[in-house]
C-alpha cells in the first residue's frame, strides 16, 4: 500500500484487527522508506445491484420485495419459508456472480416463475397472472392449458 506521506509504494503491516462487527479489518502500517505509520481499512465490497424495471425506472435490489411477491403467490400453499429463503438467497448469489451492476426485472421475474412452477402450479399461476399482467380471462386460460399439457407430458 502506498504511503500517504512520501508516496512510496511499499509498507509493512505492524498490527491487524477486526472492526465494525467483523465487517472490516484495521491495519497499522509502517512505510519502509520514511518509517512513518498510518492506518488502512480493508472492507468487504457490498454489491447492491440496480434493478431495471419494465418501464425503465431503476431501483436498488430489495430482497424483501422478492420474498413478498413469492409469499403472496404461495399463500395457503405447501411451500415453507425455508424453501423461499433458500431460493431468494440462491437468486441473490446468481445476480452477484453475474457481476453486472444492473439486472433486468424480467430476469428476476422469470427465475421466480420457473421456481414456482417446480414447487406448485397454483402458486405459479398466481404469480404469473400478476407478473405477466393477464389482460383477460382468455390469457389466464391459455396459461392454465399450457400447464395442463406439461402435466400430461410429465405423466407419459
Amino acid at each position: 500500500m502506498k504511503c500517504p506521506y512520501c508516496n512510496t509504494p511499499d509498507s509493512k503491516v505492524i498490527d491487524s484487527r477486526t472492526v465494525r462487527d467483523g465487517k472490516a479489518i484495521r491495519r497499522r502500517r509502517e512505510c519502509v522508506d520514511c518509517g512513518r505509520r498510518f492506518t488502512s481499512y480493508e472492507v468487504i465490497e457490498e454489491f447492491q445491484p440496480i434493478v431495471v424495471k419494465k418501464d425503465g425506472r431503476r431501483e436498488l435490489f430489495q430482497r424483501s420485495k422478492v420474498i413478498d411477491g413469492i409469499l403472496r403467490a404461495c399463500e395457503k400453499r405447501p411451500i415453507t419459508m425455508d424453501q423461499i429463503d433458500s431460493f431468494v438467497l440462491e437468486l441473490e448469489r446468481e445476480i452477484q456472480d453475474r457481476g453486472d451492476r444492473e439486472v433486468q426485472s424480467r430476469y428476476i421475474g422469470e427465475r421466480v416463475m420457473a421456481q414456482l412452477k417446480l414447487w406448485d402450479d397454483v402458486a405459479y399461476v398466481r404469480f404469473a397472472s400478476v407478473y405477466k399482467q393477464f389482460g383477460d380471462v382468455q390469457e389466464f386460460m391459455d396459461q392454465l392449458l399450457e400447464l395442463l399439457k406439461e402435466g400430461r407430458k410429465k405423466g407419459q
